[in-house]
């Protein structure tokens, strides 16, 4: 038999690019990556959680100072809570499903091949060297890659500017529009986070993820018997002998079939899809399958020292309700104005003559705080207005003039404050008038 004999009757099956990323769960997970970036948007857009540089956490358009406990306290225990559950249940699917920065490496590897080759993508494992395909090594290509991946980052870095700054002013930047609020420094930020953008898609993209995600720590940390992960059917190795398809598609450069208790699977599934894409004509399912329950190693399932799924959530789920108990505690007692008194630093001669009465609106709408007096005749003391209205959440001070004609002593009286709302808050002052 002839060298061209031989090679006709090898089997040559032609499995497009698009065939084995558009089926299966490939959809699904676009679909979800999607909606993760959108909420990331949406999030401090819709007032439910950003950060105000001046006062801290806002939740709801409500400021959320260290003084509400119950809760700063409740919503960071109610997260660890979800994330260690979502770890030992999901394991890695956070990342190949759901996580921002490998969502935009895996787009920016796309763009990398499409226009510079398959071999031109950063190998940070170090197996092979990067080259550009003789072929695509066109200036054009360079631009538009290059273009692609500037415009990204330049879209990427207004997202945590929304998370400091109101959306209107960041719209207002973006558009190029007069507004009081957007100061010089706006525009090295932006620059700033221009450039960390940029090198990361053009450069480090899974290089964070390998290196450096502490996130993927904390998976390894959490993880249980249970914990979701790919399942390689060795009854049917045979199948597979001289395929390597689900190894050329996978991102982060591993074997499906033979993944390890910890190592870079992410969950995402191409390797399913791709082994699936090839069987379906078959009309059998692929080789490769996601699983719960613990890992088998040639059909036996070896002693493993991790916790059960059960023991884990044994305590991680009374945890979380207690935390929604401590928030929703925390919501019902929330204050919307701080109100204090305290001394002035205006002296008139060895006598204290001045008060100054602070009052802080912490949710982001309009307010009014009525402040009376008591306990002093009206003659004795001058409130430089009554009255503070609010625009949006920020702080007013009153002053507090006592008159020089109150007589020695000890007098006591009483500030009270007021919202239109129903909140009240009142404040003992003992003021001393010493003999001249």
């Amino acid at each position: 038999m002839s060298a061209n004999d031989a090679l006709r009757k090898i089997p040559v099956v032609v499995q497009s690019a698009g065939a084995a990323r558009g089926g299966g769960l490939e959809w699904k997970r676009r679909a979800v990556q999607t909606a993760a970036i959108l909420l990331l948007i949406l999030v401090p857009i819709t007032g439910v959680f950003r950060i105000d540089t001046g006062a801290g956490f806002v939740v709801l358009d409500r400021q959320i100072w260290f003084s509400d406990f119950f809760i700063v306290f409740g919503v960071w225990l109610a997260l660890a809570c979800l994330l260690v559950m979502f770890y030992s249940t999901l394991g890695t699917s956070f990342c190949g499903w759901v996580c921002p920065q490998n969502t935009l490496s895996a787009w920016a590897n796309r763009q990398t091949v499409k226009y510079l080759g398959k071999r031109a993508t950063i190998d940070w494992e170090g197996h092979e060297q990067s080259k550009v395909s003789s072929g695509k090594n066109k200036l054009r290509n360079w631009l538009i890659l290059g273009g692609k991946l500037l415009l990204v980052a330049m879209l990427i870095a207004l997202i945590p500017m929304l998370y400091f700054y109101p959306a209107d002013a960041v719209w207002s930047f973006v558009i190029l529009r007069d507004d009081p609020r957007i100061t010089r420094s706006w525009y090295l930020i932006y620059s700033i986070f221009v450039l960390l953008a940029l090198g990361n898609v053009a450069v480090m993209r899974y290089y964070l993820c390998r290196y450096t995600c502490v996130y993927r720590i904390w998976q390894f940390l959490f993880k249980t018997r249970q914990t979701l992960h790919i399942t390689y059917d060795q009854s049917r190795s045979e199948e597979c002998a001289k395929c390597n398809f689900c190894v050329t598609t996978c991102p982060v450069d591993i074997d499906p079939r033979n993944t390890l208790l910890y190592d870079s699977c992410t969950n995402c599934g191409e390797c399913v899809t791709a082994c699936d894409s090839l069987h379906k004509k078959a009309g059998v399912a692929g080789l490769l399958r996601f699983e719960f329950g613990e890992r088998k190693v040639e059909g036996v399932r070896p002693s493993s020292n991790l916790t059960s799924l059960a023991q884990r959530a044994g305590w991680a789920l009374p945890v979380f309700v207690l935390a929604l108990g401590m928030m929703a505690w925390g919501m019902w007692q929330y204050q919307p104005y701080d109100f204090s008194v305290y001394r002035s630093e205006a002296w008139q001669g060895s006598k204290l003559q001045e008060y100054r009465i602070s009052i802080a609106h912490k949710i982001y709408q309009r307010g009014v705080v009525n402040v009376r007096v008591e306990g002093l005749p009206k003659e004795m003391y001058t409130l430089a207005f009554t009255q503070a209205a609010f625009d949006t959440a920020e702080r007013k001070d009153i002053i507090l003039r006592i008159s020089d004609a109150l007589p020695p002593g000890v007098h006591s009286f009483m500030v009270r404050a007021q919202s239109a709302e129903g909140w009240r808050d009142s404040f003992r002052v003992q003021h001393f008038v010493g003999r001249s």
